[in-house]
């Protein structure tokens, strides 16, 4: 397993297609990085309007809430900002106008670095499981993004003409998939705010103490692959 003790990213760009998304699977590396002095921001890319068994909330209403819960989790963390696109929860398909939105904030923010979901975690026999398609139309149209479309001058040429958005290359992407990894972070000193994180997330949260046990349970057996006491897991790609 190859050492990456030495990386340390400079600009973060976390994507997922919900609130909540990121600080299940890495917040404690965004904390981590942002005590390191990095400049995390947050990418959200629907409205969260569907995630909700509450029959007496509206679509809306559940929207803005979710909007505040990210902003509070995100801010805990030291996140920067947090960007949100607001697409119909339950509906992500992998468009040109998707990928154009997330090229956008590719170019505004310019990370060496993208976090997001794995699009070719589909399922998990061993935890009986089935990834949200949501989780994996945001990471296949950011990944068409990173490459080549916010790289290429010539792809939506209207951003550079109209809107001053230079052409940018991502670095690093960490993809999120709970199933295989060549990629650890060591967050020993961050799992309590990645906890602290999620309990802002009460709208999608009914048992915290239980959700607190998962993810320390998570934590400890992926810190055992990496030789920490706590680590998250990613697949990594060093873009060419």
């Amino acid at each position: 397993m190859a050492d990456f003790a030495d990386y340390s990213p400079k600009v973060v760009l976390a994507v997922g297609a919900h609130a909540d998304d990121i600080d299940f699977g890495a917040s404690g590396s965004v904390a981590k990085w942002a005590r390191d002095g990095a400049d995390v921001h947050y990418l959200v890319i629907t409205d969260g309007s569907k995630g909700t068994e509450d029959r007496s909330i509206t679509s809306e209403e559940l929207a803005n809430l979710r909007q505040k819960e990210q902003r509070a989790a995100a801010k805990s963390l030291g996140a920067k900002e947090v960007h949100f696109l607001g697409y119909e929860d339950g509906a992500l398909e992998v468009t040109q106008a998707l990928k154009k939105d997330i090229v956008r904030v590719i170019r505004q923010v310019r990370p060496d670095t993208v976090v997001v979901m794995d699009p070719t975690f589909i399922y998990s026999t061993e935890r009986g499981f089935i990834n949200h398609p949501d989780h994996r139309a945001a990471g296949q149209a950011t990944l068409d993004a990173i490459f080549p479309l916010a790289r290429d001058h010539k792809t939506f040429p209207d951003l550079l003409t109209d809107e001053g958005l230079e052409p940018h290359k991502v670095e690093h992407v960490l993809l999120v998939n709970f199933e295989k990894q060549n990629f650890f972070v060591d967050i020993t000193e961050t799992l309590d705010a990645k906890i602290a994180a999620l309990q802002h997330h009460a709208s999608q949260i009914s048992d915290m103490d239980m959700v607190r046990k998962w993810i320390t349970e998570r934590a400890e057996v992926v810190g055992k692959e990496a030789g920490v006491k706590y680590a998250e897991s990613f697949v990594r790609l060093d873009v060419q």
